[in-house]
């Protein structure tokens, strides 16, 4: 128990208010016993440490787990379903999921669905989970590693962090997937993690089987050093010119690398036999470029810069994959069309820095019109729970209707990362990746109501309820022990005060900012 008061010594009285081990609060008040009275004997219970004696959470923090979810048969009834297939809006439909995957679709009811979890889903809205193409959460220790203008040898998969709460809080904001990204520090960053947002689990579940390998690259003013300080002035590329020679220069080295690698596989074992050359991580990644079997998200805001990099790639006969942020895209959209390449936006942001000037809130539908694969990203931990509002701007600003402004965060961010075949609609064999919400998906009203992955529910907002009452009693327990101990006379040491730290694009060193995004 923990009570406050505020003492009248001339009364003898104490009155304030307190906290049961319950975690719920009272009033009390208390009058001093007259002198020399003789003061009962009370006999003072251990307060109940019941919580502790339970297994460990996953995450051993709060809202975490009891036990891990499993993944469970569902059939969700006589709702809306948001498709992103030709079927469209299907209204009143079932969706029958099974063994994690969704096994039918459709206003007619399956067949079998004996021992079936039913849900009566009348008056919401099922859709497929938000996918965020860009997402910098989950990550421990550091995003950019700036040492170098390439560190393509680095990856993010090696430093996935799954007791990060944001994973908690996006999946209440219905988000499934995210692309981890390396920062924007080098023209050619770390390698990318993809991630299902299993909450609860360890590093290598969450990763998802046989991804499509990714890599992050950048332009601009973060690459140049412009807003590190006086000294951070000394690591080549100084200008934009030089950014453009770091590609060259690392391409061609890449090829020269591989071409003999290929003479000494040509004379492997034979009388020319020569001596293998040394292993370069950070060459074979930028050869897997060349090979297409690797792609490339690269940061990116001036028009000049995006057709510079788009000169580069088709020089040297690969393709850029994804321009994110790309706030100046209404301008290169034709070019962007001609290349291959998709967009990966927001939906309003601007003047955060010098090169966001040009930006327009029409840019994503401006793009979308021209027949570009836009996605709406969040780059941020908090916009990372509230990506179904940025998608509905697509609609305000530029006149998107609303199955297109939906897939901006859904289908297209999964066509983006090359796995629109698995995730990103509701049909039949894709993954169970869902979200059921209490109103239209793109309103301001709607609230999840549970979050699938894979079959598992991983939010639920009963469930949620029921660990917030949990985790009040958690406190609680520990502020009473830490008062017992106190009462003791053992050792105490002074309260050390955290804060949330969360990474951006241009965050260096291993420590977070609370600071506002300046990517």
């Amino acid at each position: 128990m923990n009570l406050h008061a505020k003492a009248n010594a001339k009364m003898g009285i104490l009155e304030g208010d307190g906290m049961l081990p319950d975690g719920s609060w009272i009033q009390w008040s208390a009058i001093r016993n007259q002198k020399g009275e003789n003061e009962s004997k009370t006999t003072n219970k251990p307060i109940s440490d019941t919580l502790s004696k339970q297994l460990i959470w996953q995450p051993n923090m709060s809202y975490g787990f009891d036990s891990i979810p499993v993944k469970t048969a569902v059939l969700f009834k006589n709702v809306t379903v948001w498709t992103n297939e030709k079927e469209g809006i299907l209204s009143g439909a079932n969706v029958l999921v099974e063994q994690g995957k969704i096994t039918h679709v459709g206003v007619s009811l399956p067949k079998n669905i004996e021992g079936v979890k039913v849900i009566d889903a009348k008056g919401m809205h099922l859709t497929s989970g938000i996918i965020d193409e860009h997402s910098h959460i989950a990550i421990s220790k550091g995003v950019n590693e700036g040492g170098q203008a390439i560190s393509a040898e680095v990856s993010i998969q090696d430093v996935v962090n799954p007791d990060d709460i944001n994973i908690y809080r996006q999946l209440s904001g219905g988000v499934t997937a995210a692309q981890l990204l390396h920062g924007s520090a080098n023209p050619i960053g770390g390698q990318s993690a993809l991630i299902k947002l299993k909450w609860g689990t360890n590093p290598e579940e969450m990763l998802i089987d046989n991804a499509p390998k990714f890599i992050k690259c950048a332009l601009g003013e973060n690459v140049k050093q412009s807003n590190w300080g006086d000294y951070n002035t000394d690591r080549f590329p100084q200008t934009r010119m030089g950014v453009e020679q770091v590609f060259y220069d690392g391409f061609a080295r890449a090829r020269a690398y591989q071409k003999m690698w290929d003479e000494y596989h040509k004379h492997k074992g034979g009388k020319h036999h020569k001596i293998a050359p040394r292993k370069d991580l950070e060459l074979e990644v930028l050869n897997e470029i060349l090979r297409s079997e690797r792609f490339i998200t690269c940061h990116s805001y001036v028009q000049s810069e995006i057709n510079m990099l788009m000169h580069v790639a088709d020089s040297m006969k690969f393709k850029i994959n994804t321009f994110t942020h790309i706030l100046e895209g209404y301008k290169v959209a034709d070019k962007m069309l001609k290349h291959g390449v998709g967009a990966s936006t927001f939906s309003d942001w601007w003047a955060y820095k010098y090169e966001v000037n040009d930006a327009i809130p029409y840019n994503a539908a401006l793009m979308n019109k021209m027949g570009l694969t836009v996605a709406i990203n969040s780059d941020d931990a908090e916009m990372g729970r509230r990506l179904n509002q940025e998608a509905a701007k697509g609609i305000k600003y530029g006149g998107m209707n609303e199955e297109d402004a939906w897939k901006m965060v859904t289908l297209n961010p999964a066509k983006l990362l090359h796995l629109d075949d698995r995730m990103g609609s509701i049909k039949v064999g894709k993954d169970a990746d869902l979200v059921l919400w209490t109103d239209h998906p793109l309103s301001i009203q709607a609230q999840t109501r549970m979050t699938m992955i894979d079959g598992t529910i991983y939010f639920d907002r009963e469930r949620d309820a029921e660990m917030e009452w949990k985790n009040q009693q958690e406190k609680a327990r520990i502020l009473s022990k830490m008062l017992e101990s106190n009462s003791k006379g053992e050792s105490t040491q002074t309260f050390q005060k955290s804060k949330n730290k969360h990474f951006h694009c241009d965050t260096l060193g291993e420590e977070g900012t609370t600071e506002e995004n300046t990517h």
